[in-house]
């Protein structure tokens, strides 16, 4: 045996023994790349985490405000003389007070619960709603006409609070930003911080941001996300419906059917083109197709639905092609050994193995769709405010709505600063789906997942 170390020479000229055991200049230099490129691939993975966590913390902070509302609970003396001055109780005679009819009870029950609780202020009676949602006066309303016998009683309502005053008590809204605002003056926040005291303002959890629809600019305390969940749930199905059996029809035409030619070639190329083409060219391609030549319905879950397919189909065709790659020839091979048909092969054999990343790729094509909004922009889904739940599965579809994307996209332009409140809000929602169909793809891989 010899050691290691070795006489190393290159032209005659002797040189310095070596050892397998010392590291040489250039193994260092080596050695050092790879620990800075180590270093890199640490950095920016630290750089990434930071932007992610910075981003989650803004749109937690941001949003988790919007859960919350603030209720003002008042007794209201519903006037018999204003609302049913014959006493016949018939609905039709009450239903002729408007809403603006309304605006002399609530003063009058505001101006009571002050003096009921010992609080003084120089704002005018009349001035005093303004502490209040413009939807207050809707809400009694409301349930008056649902139950006449409320007529001439007293009973107690929580209504919403304004959006200044909701404001103030998220800490959005200062006395200093008040004074040179019309809606609210400081002296209103005067009587709110008595009537949080004295337990008739309370700030809680407000379902009706999840279940509740859109409102006018006037009224954001009034909004919710609801109906623009239908919209996009009406969507997803026309997606589901029409992106995986084209999808995956064509993926098996292409990968186990279709010839070798110019034209397959073609075919090929041009959707993978079509994955990479932005989606408002899609909103455009709806809108003169859908509805300036179909003349479907505008802003209906149809027609998003549609536009959304065309854009999804790409990415399915590429997942579920690449899947169908991945099965090994073995598999086509041994059942074709044994008797079976091309058909057979494919659909009892190679299909059933593929499914995990098929699954996969038409989770993530509608994870996809459904966080698009520029496509619903061309067909009207935007400017439509979702202020109705559909009365059917029919409506559902044909009527106008809205989505989830679209619905935050409003929100957002709009210039109270509750909606963008709301906003955030809409986004954690709209990233609560899009986690839980991910999560879905990942627990389908893993179940149907088959190693060989």
């Amino acid at each position: 045996m010899t050691d290691a170390s070795a006489d190393r020479s290159t032209d005659g000229h002797s040189r310095a023994k070596t050892s397998l055991l010392q590291l040489d200049e250039r193994t260092k230099k080596r050695n050092a790349a790879e620990a800075r490129f180590q270093a890199y691939g640490i950095a920016a993975l630290a750089v990434g985490m930071f932007f992610l966590i910075a981003l989650l913390t803004a749109i937690v902070s941001n949003g988790t405000r919007a859960f919350t509302q603030t209720f003002v609970m008042m007794d209201v003396t519903l006037d018999a003389q204003k609302l049913d001055p014959d006493g016949t109780g018939d609905a039709e005679v009450i239903a002729k007070t408007t809403t603006f009819g309304y605006g002399g009870i609530i003063d009058a029950a505001l101006e009571q619960t002050l003096v009921a609780r010992g609080i003084t202020t120089e704002i005018a009676v009349g001035d005093l709603d303004q502490m209040l949602s413009s939807g207050a006066a809707a809400q009694i309303r409301r349930a008056v006409l649902d139950d006449t016998s409320l007529v001439g009683q007293t009973v107690t309502f929580e209504v919403l609070a304004s959006s200044r005053v909701d404001g103030y008590l998220k800490g959005r809204v200062t006395r200093e930003s008040l004074a040179r605002d019309r809606n609210l003056s400081p002296e209103h926040l005067d009587v709110v911080d008595a009537l949080q005291e004295a337990g008739l303002v309370e700030r809680r959890f407000n379902w009706a941001f999840i279940t509740g629809s859109d409102a006018s600019e006037s009224r954001p305390e009034q909004a919710g996300i609801g109906v623009s969940m239908i919209g996009s749930f009406f969507m997803m199905l026309v997606v589901l419906v029409l992106s995986l059996p084209i999808g995956v029809a064509t993926s098996i035409y292409l990968e186990e059917f279709a010839p070798q030619n110019r034209f397959t070639d073609f075919i090929e190329v041009n959707i993978s083109n079509l994955a990479a083409v932005p989606s408002i060219v899609f909103g455009i391609l709806g809108l003169a197709i859908f509805i300036q030549v179909a003349h479907l319905p505008q802003s209906a879950p149809l027609v998003g639905g549609l536009v959304l397919t065309l854009m999804t189909l790409p990415t399915i065709i590429i997942s579920t092609r690449a899947s169908l790659k991945s099965v090994p020839p073995s598999i086509r091979d041994a059942a074709l050994g044994v008797g079976a048909s091309k058909m057979q092969s494919i659909f009892h054999h190679v299909l059933p193995l593929a499914m995990p990343g098929i699954l996969t790729g038409t989770i993530l094509g509608l994870a996809q769709a459904l966080g698009e909004t520029a496509p619903l922009l061309l067909i009207g889904m935007v400017g439509f405010i979702a202020s109705n739940y559909p009365d059917g599965i029919a409506e559902g579809f044909l009527s106008p709505n809205s989505a989830m994307p679209a619905q935050i996209y409003e929100w957002a332009k709009r210039a109270d600063p509750a909606y963008y409140e709301r906003a955030w809000g809409g986004i954690i929602i709209l990233l609560l789906f899009l986690m839980t169909m991910n999560i879905i793809a990942i627990l389908l891989r893993r179940r149907f997942e088959r190693r060989w």
